[in-house]
């Protein structure tokens, strides 16, 4: 699934190309990826069409177009959702779901939502061009300069769950996913099975340090693309999986001490990590109550 520096690409790519662009029309191809539109596909394109694109915002992995008139159109990639610029002659991808054609700063172009499995989607939110509601209940990630330190520390103090599961939490923090997640427990030596409230306050600071370092590296260099999947809106993948020190690697030495690295199912994914650099966490023996 793209995780933020991917979404951030997409992001920024979009505000380059897209903005100050008028929706002239608007093609649903399928109606799954507008599924979460009350006003279905046709709500949906009527609500657009017309409408300047004024600016690209991000939220964890939640994107969306504020429109001039205070709506703006959400985006959600899933797990295998792109978005495309694109000149309108150019042949429709496989998996083209919502086609939106452009005119003004974008003339002669059309955006495209590609979704091969269709777990992303689009949406109209309505007077939600600052924060739509939809997105209020996510976190703020560590590269915004709004994010709290001091507020992060503390709620991964006070939780008894795994620092991995805390990270992956989009209430506590977003946008660090699977792949980051265990890169930056990676660097930080710690495994992603010790509990919140067993971390001192230096170990989940150095920790953030290495979740916005490992997240800022993968940004530089496009995001993570294993396969064409995962792309920026010109189809340009990204390389930061060349850099990887832990995720997908089982089997391979560590890049620090030479011991295989080993791979443990994970709310139904997968977790990599250096059983010597990170060793699993003792669990705390249970006194049994004194018998009357």
């Amino acid at each position: 699934m793209p995780e933020l520096p991917e979404v951030e690409v997409v992001r920024a790519g979009l505000e380059r190309h897209v903005l100050g662009a008028r929706v002239t029309a608007v093609d649903v191809l399928h109606p799954r990826p507008v599924r979460r539109d009350p006003g279905g596909p046709a709500g949906f394109a009527a609500a657009l069409v017309g409408r300047t694109l004024v600016a690209a915002r991000r939220r964890g992995k939640y994107l969306w177009l504020p429109l001039d008139n205070g709506d703006a159109l959400t985006a959600h990639l899933g797990m295998s959702g792109q978005m495309l610029v694109q000149p309108p002659d150019s042949p429709d991808e496989r998996h083209l779901r919502v086609r939106l054609r452009l005119d003004g700063a974008a003339e002669g172009r059309e955006l495209r939502f590609v979704d091969q499995r269709m777990f992303g989607g689009l949406a109209v939110s309505v007077g939600g061009a600052d924060l739509p509601p939809e997105m209020a209940h996510v976190a703020r990630d560590p590269l915004d300069p709004a994010f709290d330190d001091v507020a992060f520390v503390a709620a991964v103090r006070r939780r008894s769950s795994g620092v991995k599961r805390i990270l992956l939490d989009q209430k506590v923090v977003s946008g660090v996913g699977n792949i980051y997640a265990d890169e930056a427990l990676w660097r930080a030596r710690l495994h992603g099975e010790r509990p919140g409230v067993r971390l001192r306050t230096i170990q989940v600071v150095e920790l953030l340090v290495h979740v916005r370092a490992v997240m800022s590296e993968a940004l530089a260099q496009g995001g993570t693309s294993f396969d064409a999947l995962y792309v920026n809106v010109n189809g340009e993948s990204g390389y930061f999986d060349r850099s990887l020190h832990a995720y997908g690697r089982e089997g391979e030495p560590c890049d620090r001490c030479g011991a295989p690295l080993r791979r443990t199912a994970f709310m139904n994914r997968s977790s990599y990590f250096c059983p010597v650099c990170q060793p699993v966490p003792r669990r705390r023996r249970t006194t049994p109550a004194p018998s009357a």
